[in-house]
């Protein structure tokens, strides 16, 4: 089989499957292969072994079922940097990126500061701020040590040198340390939502947060404060549908200075609050 009939058989297979059926049929080609996707352009005429053949279209098949790109890959790219991901992890999104151009505003460029980062999955954010900070000090967390594994390969494949990894349920791995400043992409899906039919091959614990998807941030509402150091700020993702139950949530927990930020796409995305001390002295 030539690569040009592959791939138009692999966009076939792939068209009511994907949003990019073309994307994904040339980069599972590429990965087949082993070779830049730049190749299949200059060279459709070539013909493909049996073994090839085979390797491309079992991948093919793994997407068209609803598996990931990147856990077929086994890469993402997220703030320029290719992390590695697979199954347990969550695949980072791009809308994730604006958390940590926010985050990235209140650290000094040469001087110190101490970011937590909860839930950190494949290490995308800690790794993002890492590389751009590196002068900060970061703590990243998350429950599941098969993330943890993940997140620790990146952060050595960046040479982030500069995160500490812990294995704990949110804040409680923390024994009481304090930071500067704490961001988190939490799990914000209602539990109904049929959108975790489509997102089913990745972690559920990782996506989904209660009736109305707010549990987890409900959590780090009550718990964060005291973690932070005087006038700390908490950075938080959610749903674009979110801004005010997050907003609403976070002032009954006597947080201050709450302001949401959008997404690229114009949609609510990450809300910022500043710890009230003398609130946080009293939990």
């Amino acid at each position: 089989m030539r690569i040009d009939a592959a791939l138009a058989s692999a966009i076939d297979v792939l068209d009511q499957a994907s949003d990019s059926p073309r994307l994904d049929a040339e980069v599972l080609l590429a990965r087949a292969l082993d070779l830049p996707k730049s190749y299949l352009y200059a060279h459709p005429e070539d013909v493909l072994d049996d073994a090839a053949v085979e390797r491309y279209f079992n991948s093919v098949e793994r997407r068209r079922l609803g598996s990931p790109l990147s856990y077929i890959t086994g890469e993402k790219e997220f703030w320029s940097l290719e992390l590695t991901v697979g199954p347990g992890v969550l695949v980072p999104r791009p809308e994730t990126e604006r958390l940590v151009e926010l985050a990235l505003r209140h650290i000094p460029r040469k001087g110190e500061c101490s970011v937590l980062d909860l839930g950190t999955g494949s290490g995308a954010i800690a790794i993002a701020l890492a590389r751009e900070r590196p002068n900060c000090r970061i703590v990243a967390t998350d429950i599941s040590r098969a993330a943890l594994v993940i997140a620790r390969q990146n952060a050595a494949r960046h040479d982030a040198g500069n995160i500490e990894f812990f294995e704990g349920d949110w804040t409680n791995a923390l024994a009481g340390r304090k930071f500067e400043i704490i961001v988190s992409n939490p799990p914000y899906i209602r539990a109904d939502d049929p959108a975790l039919d489509e997102l089913r091959y990745e972690p559920r614990d990782a996506l989904a947060a209660g009736s109305d998807g707010l549990d987890v941030i409900r959590i780090l509402a009550h718990s964060c404060a005291r973690f932070l150091e005087p006038h700390g700020l908490l950075m938080l993702e959610h749903g674009a549908d979110q801004k005010d139950d997050v907003a609403g949530i976070l002032m009954a927990e006597s947080w201050s200075g709450i302001e949401c930020f959008d997404d690229l796409g114009g949609r609510p995305r990450v809300t910022r609050a500043s710890v009230d001390s003398t609130a946080a002295m009293l939990r």
